[in-house]
């Protein structure tokens, strides 16, 4: 695999350190919102975002709970975010809770800005978003960031649970990958 690798975009200690900012700011901004005991609801989007949640919330000293939606947005050898299709269902209780949902990489912010209407659906009392990395190019739908990780230019990466056609998401750094490696 690392014969693939064109270039390391984001190595790991880079990820890490910032992993550890992004979970102690949302940390506290949900004490400021309501107390270290506040709970809240974590809406990973799977399945690229599996490695990030793992490693955020171990920085996250709150009460919390774990619900995933599974939306694909990248089929199989696509280089280029397609609209965004739901493969799951949210927890049925989120009314009156505060969620943060979790994804990978805002890139068209289709795929936010609809997770993001099915929780409002669901009657949220608060609905944060989190991001590891945020692209550099025109949206086909805005959706508003509370935070993020990285802001990159608008390539296509892969490793820290980002992938092409399936592979590659266990490479720890983000990298790009050679052209003949995306045939």
């Amino acid at each position: 695999m690392r014969k693939d690798v064109h270039r390391v975009l984001l190595d790991r200690e880079a990820i890490a350190s910032r992993v550890t900012a992004l979970g102690r700011a949302i940390a506290d901004d949900l004490e400021s919102t309501g107390g270290p005991s506040r709970e809240i609801v974590l809406v990973p989007i799977l399945t690229g975002s599996i490695v990030f949640v793992a490693d955020l919330i171990r920085h996250l000293p709150q009460r919390l709970r774990i619900g995933v939606m599974s939306v694909s947005s990248y089929p199989g050898r696509s280089l280029e975010s397609k609209s965004a299709l739901i493969h799951g269902s949210l927890p049925d209780d989120l009314a009156g809770r505060h969620v943060l949902i979790v994804d990978d990489i805002l890139d068209t912010g289709q795929t936010l800005a609809l997770v993001r209407r099915i929780v409002l659906e669901h009657h949220a009392a608060q609905v944060r978003t989190c991001v590891l990395l945020r692209k550099s190019r025109p949206r086909v739908e805005e959706v508003d960031v509370d935070y993020v990780g990285f802001d990159i230019p608008d390539v296509f990466v892969v490793g820290y649970g980002l992938d092409y056609n399936d592979y590659y998401r266990n490479l720890p750094d983000l990298v790009t990958l050679r052209p003949e490696a995306m045939r």
